[in-house]
């Protein structure tokens, strides 16, 4: 899982503040700093949350806009694990 911080305010794409937030918000993933919205854009995404699973190959297998749909969501994540 690698989560991707687009910055909506100035001091939001200061490295030091982004580390401090994943420190205190215990995200237990990667979190890349996207300060320029190459991977915004890459994926056309318009809308914040966003959530995209990608499978073994490479894939976008899964996408969900928003809050919610939790049960749904961990379900797609447990069968994209369980593919070979």
């Amino acid at each position: 899982m690698i989560g991707n911080h687009y910055p909506e305010f100035a001091y939001e794409e200061d490295l030091d503040n982004l580390k401090q937030a994943v420190v205190e918000l215990e995200i237990p993933y990667a979190v890349l700093q996207d300060n320029n919205g190459l991977n915004w854009r890459a994926y056309n995404n318009q809308y914040w949350p966003t959530l995209y699973l990608i499978d073994k190959q490479g894939i976008l297998r899964y996408v969900h806009i928003g809050e919610g749909r939790y049960d749904e969501t961990q379900q797609a994540i447990q069968a994209l694990l369980n593919e070979p």
